[in-house]
C-alpha cells in the first residue's frame, strides 16, 4: 500500500525538476545565443563591453558552464566578418580575466561570497584604469569614463539578480521543509508509562498458610 501511494507522489516531483532543467537550458542557451549574435555584429565597444558582462553573468545563474561559455563568447568578435570594435584586444584579456576570477569565485559559495567576487572584478580594473598608462603609454582605453562605467554597471546589475535569486530560493527551500515536517503527536495519542514500584528492602515474603 505505501509503494502505491508514494509512486504518484514521485511523479509531480519528477515532473517540476524535469520542468526547472529545460527552463535552465532554454535560459542559459538563449542568453549565450543573443551574446554571441552582439559578438558576431560587433559594434562601439562601450555597448559590447557591458552586454558581454552582463549577459555572461546572467547566463551563469541558468548553470555555471553557461558562464565559462559566455567568457569565451567575448573572443568572437576577432572572427566575426566586420571589423572588430576599436581597443577590443585590450577589454577581451583584462575583461576576461577579471570575469573568470568572478564567476570562480561566485561559484564557491552562496550569496554571501557575492560581495568578494564584486570585489574580485573591481579591483583589478580600478588599478589598471589608474596606473596603467605608467607601465604601458599606449594603455589608455581602461582609464576612459566609459570603459569602467559600463564594466561596472554590468557587474553590479547582474550579481544583483544573483542575490535576488539566491535568497528568494533560500526563503521558498526554509517554507517547503516547514511545509514538509511532520505535525506534532497529538496529545490523544501519548501514553505514559509508569514502572512498578520495587518491593521494600528488609520484610519477608509472606508465608503461605
Amino acid at each position: 500500500m505505501t509503494g502505491a501511494t508514494s509512486a504518484p507522489a514521485a511523479r509531480p516531483a519528477r515532473d517540476r525538476s524535469g520542468l526547472r532543467t529545460a527552463l535552465r537550458l532554454l535560459g542559459g542557451w538563449t542568453l549565450l545565443g543573443l551574446l554571441a549574435w552582439l559578438m558576431w555584429t560587433p559594434g562601439a565597444w562601450p555597448a559590447l563591453l557591458l552586454a558581454w558582462v552582463l549577459l555572461t553573468l546572467l547566463a551563469d545563474e541558468f548553470g555555471g558552464w553557461f558562464g565559462y561559455l559566455g567568457v569565451l563568447l567575448g573572443g568572437l568578435a576577432f572572427v566575426a566578418p566586420t571589423p572588430e570594435p576599436a581597443g577590443w584586444s585590450v577589454i577581451v584579456p583584462l575583461v576576461g580575466g577579471a570575469l573568470l576570477a568572478t564567476l570562480l569565485v561566485k561559484h564557491s559559495g552562496g550569496p554571501f561570497v557575492l560581495p568578494f567576487a564584486a570585489a574580485i572584478f573591481t579591483l583589478p580594473l580600478l588599478a589598471v584604469a589608474r596606473f596603467g598608462t605608467k607601465l604601458d603609454p599606449s594603455l589608455t582605453l581602461p582609464s576612459e569614463p566609459a570603459f569602467l562605467q559600463n564594466a561596472l554597471l554590468a557587474m553590479a546589475v547582474a550579481l544583483g539578480v544573483s542575490l535576488i535569486r539566491q535568497v528568494t530560493e533560500a526563503v521558498l527551500r526554509r517554507r517547503a521543509r516547514r511545509a514538509a515536517a511532520p505535525a506534532g503527536v497529538p496529545l490523544a495519542a501519548v501514553t505514559f508509562e509508569f514502572p512498578e514500584a520495587p518491593a521494600p528492602e528488609g520484610t519477608d515474603a509472606p508465608r503461605p498458610g
